[in-house]
């Protein structure tokens, strides 16, 4: 009888460590990148009264542009590292009429390594 009661209780006790976050971190959980991959040193050439080929040939396409035609490229990417927090850099650049760079937007700030 006391080899049943000492069996349940383990069987219970494994039950209610199952969803502890302390065997979460044993489980592989892959790192997810989307979008555009932005390189600070890529970032750093790009300057207001660039055109947007010149731009597009620094950074590549953008990943969305504003679908209301005001000249708006956005360059999103977003890191998901396995138990880690999210990461997103959103670099969004500005066109006048003529499609020549007036202002940069770069959150959070990408700097270049050794900064």
């Amino acid at each position: 009888m006391r080899c049943k009661t000492l069996t349940a209780a383990a069987v219970v006790m494994l039950m209610m460590t199952a969803g502890c976050s302390t065997l979460e971190r044993v489980v592989y959980r892959p790192d997810i990148n989307q979008g555009n991959y932005l390189v600070a040193n890529d970032v750093a050439k790009i300057h207001n009264g660039m055109t947007q080929q010149q731009v597009a040939y620094t950074l590549g396409t953008p990943m969305m542009r504003d679908p209301f035609g005001s000249n708006v490229w956005y360059y999103v990417f977003r890191q998901e590292p396995g138990h880690e927090s999210v990461k997103q850099q959103t670099l969004t650049l500005t066109f006048d009429s003529n499609g020549v760079l007036t202002n940069i937007d770069n959150k959070p700030n990408l700097t270049k390594s050794g900064d």
